[in-house]
C-alpha cells in the first residue's frame, strides 16, 4: 500500500479575523486524532499510517481557513497527529528519514499552538533518530532542547520528566555508554518515586513505570549485567498490559538474547517463537529488530532444530517479502 506524502513547506497563514471554518473545527479534528491514538495498538502500521497522513494533510489545509483560538486548538491537534505519524514511521516502519521530516512539521504545528510541552515531546522523539544512528552529540542536543521547551510549560508531570531521561538513556545505550545510561535510568526512577501534582497530558500514552523498567532491562543486557537484566525483563513481561503486544515483542527479543548469552539456545528459541507469534498479530519493526539481534546471537547453534525452526519462520515467503518491502 502506498502511503500519501505528508505536506511539506510552511504551514498555511491564518485566515482573516473570522476564518471560514466553524469555531469547533479544532475539537472536531482532534476527535479523529484521539481515535487514531487508540487504534495505534491494534491496526496494521502501514494501514494506520495512510489514514493518519491523510488526516494530517487535512489539518494542514484547514489551518489556512482558521484564525484565533480555533487555529491554536487545531494546530495542537495537528501537532499530535504528526507526532503519531512520526512514531509509526520510526518505530513501526523503520523509516527514520521520513520520521525526522515529519517531526519538523510536528514542531511547527506545536509552535503555532504555543504548546511548549507538546513541542518538548516532539524534540525528545527527534533525539531517537540520531541516537539510534550513533550520532550521540546530535541526540543530546535535541534532548537539551526538549528539556528547555518543557521548562516553559506551566507544569510538567513526573512521568514526562522520567521519560526524557529514559529517551536519553536509550540513546546512550545504543552508543555504548552503559554507565551513563544506567545513571539516567536511576534518576528517572527517583523522579517517578517523588511524583508531583501535575498530570501527564492525554496524548502522553507511550510511557509508564513498566516501560521504564523495559528501558533498564535492555541497558542492563547491553552492559552484560545478566542477572539484573533477567530479573528486570521477567518482571516487565509479567506486568505488561495484555494490549501492549508491541512492547511484549521487544521484551521477548531481549530475553531471547539474554538466554543466548548464557548458552541456553532452546530457551532462546522458545522466546523467539513467542515473539514471532505476536509479530504475526501486531507488526512492529522495532520488535523485529530485537528478534533478529537475538537470532544473530544464536550462530553457534544454528544447526540445531530449534534455531532452524526459528529461521523457517523468519525466512518464510511472506516474512521475507514483508522485510524487503519495508
Amino acid at each position: 500500500m502506498t502511503s500519501p506524502t505528508v505536506l511539506r513547506g510552511a504551514l498555511p497563514r491564518p485566515a482573516g479575523s473570522a476564518g471560514s471554518q466553524p469555531s469547533t473545527i479544532g475539537a472536531d479534528f482532534g476527535t479523529v486524532v484521539e481515535a487514531h491514538r487508540r487504534l495505534y495498538l491494534s491496526v496494521a502500521p502501514a494501514v494506520l499510517h495512510r489514514a493518519v497522513a491523510e488526516h494530517a494533510n487535512l489539518g494542514t489545509a484547514l489551518l489556512g481557513e482558521t484564525s484565533g483560538v480555533p487555529r491554536r486548538i487545531l494546530a495542537s491537534a495537528l501537532a499530535e497527529s504528526l507526532l503519531l505519524l512520526a512514531r509509526i514511521e520510526f518505530f513501526d516502519l523503520r523509516q527514520p528519514d521520513g520520521a525526522d521530516a515529519t517531526l519538523v512539521r510536528a514542531l511547527q504545528a506545536a509552535g503555532e499552538a504555543h504548546d511548549s510541552l507538546l513541542g518538548a515531546a516532539v524534540l525528545a522523539h527527534s533525539a531517537f533518530v540520531p541516537g539510534w544512528d550513533g550520532r550521540l552529540p546530535v541526540a543530546r542536543d535535541r534532548m537539551r532542547g526538549a528539556r528547555t521547551y518543557a521548562r516553559r510549560a506551566p507544569a510538567v508531570a513526573a512521568e514526562v520528566l522520567a521519560w526524557f531521561d529514559a529517551v536519553e538513556a536509550e540513546c546512550l545505550t545504543r552508543c555504548g555508554d552503559h554507565r551513563g545510561a544506567l545513571s539516567l535510568l536511576h534518576r528517572a526512577d527517583e523522579v517517578l518515586a517523588a511524583g508531583g501534582d501535575a498530570l501527564p497530558p492525554e496524548w502522553f500514552t507511550w510511557f509508564s513505570p513498566v516501560r521504564l523498567r523495559a528501558f533498564r532491562g535492555n541497558t542492563e543486557l547491553a552492559a552484560g549485567l545478566i542477572p539484573q537484566a533477567r530479573g528486570t525483563l521477567e518482571q516487565v513481561l509479567a506486568e505488561l498490559p495484555e494490549a501492549d503486544g508491541k512492547q511484549r515483542i521487544v521484551v521477548l527479543g531481549d530475553l531471547a538474547a539474554l538466554e543466548a548469552a548464557t548458552g541456553a539456545p532452546e530457551a532462546a528459541c522458545a522466546l523467539l517463537e513467542e515473539a514471532l507469534d505476536q509479530l504475526a498479530v501486531t507488526w512492529y519493526a522495532t520488535g523485529m529488530d530485537r528478534v533478529r539481534e537475538a537470532r544473530r546471537a544464536l550462530v553457534p547453534w544454528e544447526d540445531s532444530d530449534g534455531v532452524r525452526g526459528v529461521d523457517d519462520r523468519l525466512y518464510s515467503w511472506s516474512a521475507t517479502l514483508s522485510s524487503l518491502q519495508r
